[in-house]
């Protein structure tokens, strides 16, 4: 690796290619320690990849970071992944995109496919009933727990609040389409940015991600743009080529020769879908997720997608990686001439692949423009409004869940345009109650990381099968 002292200072050579001073070698052995620490959620992923990259390593300065976590923020899909594929791609070219953000997810991977064989397995054993009976009551907290943190840093005035309100309201009561509240929010937030208006004008959303403020002109990189984050608009065709092949055959193939109503079509349909509506990360849409797996295409129990996100929450990587548990799930319980456990293997590979491909495309399609475009008050603003919907859109999942963990029935309910689910007091679980009370209170009260509650919560869970009788 060349010394730092040895970097040219002049603007072209700072920024081109391995004269910044970072070796790919080295890069790919950050990046997978950034893969191994990757739990706690996005807030917790962005929080660690700033004190590696930004402080302890250096390679990019605050704004640069800050300026590519506001691009990632406001595409659908995983922003901490995304960020990874960002800055790899501003260090070196597409190859380091492709490493960093390849390795940020393989860990999840790997993980979530040996825990969706062992629940296919062993699912209905006492023991595992138990053990995700005690990690739906952590996920509820963690959840609870999410919607207090991103609203904190989000709801900022009472415009915010209200696009926070009525994103709840339109997806509760009346069950809008999850995509259409994003966008709604989106272009209210646009237009007051362009407008001017005060209550969207308040900082990127973000809030201070780290502790230690590194300036562009210090880092590795510098502050100037990359020669290669200025492509040809050849370049651009040709990358939205090859992404929309890589992301699209698969499904069109998969509709050619399988048709509608399969199992493995409707998998790639589907998330293919979700891949361009996961606005807000993994909690914004894991209710629309849930309800469509439950109720539509019955590859999951309402339990069960508490237990999928239960794996997402132990493991590292994005949250979202819960999908490839419900795709494991879905052609599991459907093989057709396969044998179960490799449709599901199939299954679960297929979801991650549709889910994941278009995130490479977004950024090495989209942040050569973004590179330019690094002080966009309507964007700015577009952001804040969208993260305000996402509180409400949380919101709407924590109590989705806690619905069907809580209370073994509900009633529906309808009226003016309204459909509600009410539970039914008389069937709530008391020892779910209970231990979720313990997790709330351990989280708020007591701030107990999210490992170690998800960690009490299981070994609670099994002591509560072993004595009382399995759940």
């Amino acid at each position: 690796m060349n010394q730092i002292e040895s970097v040219d200072p002049t603007p072209v050579h700072r920024v081109d290619g391995p004269s910044h001073g970072i070796s790919f070698g080295e890069a790919v052995r950050v990046w997978a320690r950034v893969a191994a620490l990757s739990f706690g959620g996005p807030a917790g992923q962005i929080a660690m990849m700033h004190r590696i990259i930004v402080e302890e390593k250096r390679w990019i300065g605050e704004t640069r970071f800050l300026h590519a976590l506001n691009y990632c923020t406001l595409l659908p899909g995983p922003e901490a992944q995304q960020l990874a594929i960002y800055i790899g791609w501003l260090l070196h070219k597409t190859k380091g995109g492709l490493v960093a953000g390849t390795l940020f997810v393989l860990p999840g991977v790997v993980a979530i496919m040996a825990l969706s064989w062992i629940y296919a397995i062993f699912g209905n054993v006492g023991a595992v009933q138990a053990l995700f009976f005690g990690l739906k009551a952590a996920v509820l907290a963690i959840v609870l727990e999410a919607v207090l943190r991103i609203g904190k840093r989000a709801l900022r005035n009472n415009v915010m609040i209200g696009l926070a309100v009525a994103a709840f309201l339109a997806l509760f009561l009346f069950h809008a389409p999850f995509p259409l509240v994003v966008l709604v929010a989106g272009v209210v937030g646009y237009i007051g940015g362009q407008a001017g208006w005060k209550a969207f004008q308040a900082g990127n959303g973000h809030g201070k991600v780290g502790s230690k403020q590194v300036a562009d002109a210090d880092s590795l990189l510098g502050e100037d743009t990359p020669a290669h984050a200025r492509p040809p608009a050849s370049w651009s065709l040709k990358v939205a080529a090859v992404g929309l092949l890589l992301w699209g055959g698969p499904v069109f193939a998969l509709l050619l020769f399988l048709g509608q109503g399969n199992v493995f079509t409707d998998i790639s349909i589907f998330f293919s879908k979700m891949a361009m509506v996961t606005f807000g990360g993994a909690y914004a849409v894991l209710s629309y997720v849930a309800q469509q797996a439950v109720e539509q295409y019955h590859w999951l129990k309402p339990g069960e997608m508490l237990d999928g996100l239960g794996m997402a929450e132990t493991t590292p990587g994005p949250l979202i990686m819960v999908t490839q548990f419900v795709g494991f799930m879905g052609a599991y319980r459907a093989p057709g001439f396969l044998d179960p456990l490799l449709a599901g293997t199939l299954g679960g590979l297929l979801t991650t692949w549709v889910t994941f491909v278009p995130c490479f495309l977004w950024i090495f399609l989209g942040a050569p423009f973004m590179e330019t475009m690094r002080n966009n008050k309507a964007l700015s603003a577009a952001l804040a409004a969208i993260t305000a919907a996402v509180v409400g859109v949380i919101l709407n999942l924590a109590v989705w869940f806690a619905l069907h963990v809580l209370f073994g029935e509900l009633q529906a309910a309808r009226g003016l345009g309204m459909a509600v689910d009410l539970p039914v007091l008389s069937s709530v679980n008391v020892p779910s109650l209970i231990l979720t009370v313990g997790a709330v209170i351990a989280v708020f009260r007591f701030k107990v990381g999210m490992l170690t509650v998800l960690a009490a919560c299981a070994i609670l869970g099994l002591l509560y099968g072993l004595f009382v009788g399995w759940v």
